[in-house]
C-alpha cells in the first residue's frame, strides 16, 4: 500500500526534522523533543539536520502489520497505519478490524496512549484493553473521505 511507504517516509522526516534545534545529531526519544516536527508546506523551517536512532526506537515500517491483542491475548486487529497530526507527533494508530484476507475489514483510529507495545518471542505485539466486538463497533475511518 502506498500509504505505508508514505507514512514510513514521514516518520523518518519527522525524526530528522525534530533535530532542528541541535548542532549535533540528537538520539532516540530526545530527538522527538528537540524540535518543531515536520513543516507543513513547501519550504523547510531550517537547515537539514540528522538524528541517530537507537536500537530501542521503533520505526513505523516495523509497526505497520503488528497484531493487536486484548488482555486475554486474543488477536483482535492489526496496525495498518500511523497518523501524524499537523506534522508534529503521532496522534493516532489506525487499526484494521474484522474481515478476512482484506475483505470486509474496517478501520478505527486508536489513541496511541491506549496501546502498549511489547515483544513476544521476537515478535512485536500491540495490547489494548477492549474486546474484538467493542473494537468492531468503534467509529470507522473512511480513507476515501480523507483529503488527498
Amino acid at each position: 500500500m502506498k500509504i505505508r511507504s508514505l507514512i514510513s517516509g514521514l516518520a523518518l522526516t519527522l525524526i530528522s526534522g525534530a533535530a532542528f534545534a541541535q548542532t549535533t545529531a540528537a538520539t532516540g526519544a530526545d530527538a522527538a523533543l528537540a524540535g518543531p516536527g515536520i513543516t507543513m508546506g513547501k519550504t523547510a523551517s531550517g537547515p537539514l539536520k540528522y538524528v541517530n536512532i537507537q536500537d530501542n526506537d521503533l520505526v513505523t515500517s516495523k509497526l505497520v502489520g503488528v497484531g493487536i491483542y486484548n488482555k486475554q491475548n486474543e488477536a483482535i486487529g492489526e496496525i495498518s497505519d500511523v497518523v501524524i497530526g499537523d506534522g508534529k507527533s503521532v496522534i493516532g494508530i489506525v487499526a484494521s478490524v474484522g474481515g478476512f484476507l482484506g475483505i470486509g475489514e474496517s478501520y478505527v483510529v486508536l489513541d496511541p496512549s491506549s496501546i502498549a507495545l511489547a515483544q513476544d518471542n521476537s515478535t512485536w505485539k500491540a495490547y489494548v484493553d477492549t474486546s474484538k466486538d467493542d473494537l468492531s463497533k468503534a467509529p470507522k475511518l473512511d480513507y476515501s473521505k480523507l483529503k488527498k
